[in-house]
């Protein structure tokens, strides 16, 4: 890798998003709303023991997993936009390695996914009272790690899609399982034995419980340290294996 090239991608891939008005809001502004949503349809339920609502315990989760879809979808498509414009064969042709420009895109829609996080928080905690047993800025940073892990599996995936359709149609495949067994909707200690070895392997469910244990203790855990070494250890592999795998020629 350059340095001098990895930064002049990252800075014009920034300068990309910031003239896409609606990506920029689908970004920044959709897991807010989101959050807001599902603010008022549980806004009725009745507060379980040690003072914490069910809007609580969802809210703080899926502050991890609205940032993780985003960010996926958008990053799969922006990739693959790259691709078909014809733009990624050109770039290619260059000094620019594959490394330099999935690095470059990891990080500038890491730094999209930073302000996503950070406004989703916001949101939560100011404005809909959302509480947890654990610091604010645990969750912040527990947030960010997934949105780059999203980030990272938008940018795999955009490796092996061909068309923009074939980048959404990942969305079921790796995305819809992990929310499924990462256990929000049941607890993974209660699935049968060949979903949970399933669930084992998913990153998102590592996300999900290093949050669920900031919702639950007031200081670090070895359990969320570990977790959260694990998404990031998922996300850079996820970064390396799409560099290995990106196609120089589109066909």
């Amino acid at each position: 890798m350059s340095a001098l090239i990895y930064a002049s991608t990252t800075t014009r891939i920034l300068r990309q998003l910031r003239s896409d008005h609606r990506t920029v809001a689908m970004i920044v502004f959709v897991p807010s709303l989101l959050m807001i949503l599902l603010y008022f349809m549980y806004q009725n339920a009745p507060v379980g023991p040690g003072g914490f609502s069910l809007f609580d315990r969802i809210a703080v989760t899926m502050l991890g997993i609205l940032p993780f879809v985003v960010m996926f979808l958008v990053t799969s498509i922006a990739m693959q936009r790259e691709r078909s414009s014809g733009t990624l064969e050109r770039l290619l042709t260059t000094p620019l390695t594959k490394l330099d420009l999935l690095a470059g895109y990891g990080s500038a829609f890491s730094l999209a996914a930073a302000l996503q996080a950070g406004l989703a928080c916001a949101v939560a905690f100011w404005l809909l009272g959302v509480t947890s047993a654990g610091s604010v800025a645990w969750v912040l940073v527990t947030a960010v790690l997934v949105a780059v892990l999203g980030v990272s599996l938008g940018l795999l995936c955009s490796a092996f899609a061909r068309t923009e359709f074939q980048a959404v149609q990942f969305m079921p495949v790796l995305v819809i399982p992990q929310f499924l067994l990462c256990g929000l909707l049941v607890p993974r200690d209660q699935l049968p034995d060949w979903l949970r070895w399933i669930s084992n392997v998913l990153p998102l469910s590592y996300a999900v419980e290093a949050l669920q244990e900031i919702t639950q203790y007031p200081g670090t855990t070895a359990v969320m340290v570990r977790d959260l070494i694990v998404v990031a250890a998922f996300a850079a592999a996820a970064l390396a294996f799409g560099a290995a795998t990106l196609r120089r020629r589109t066909e």
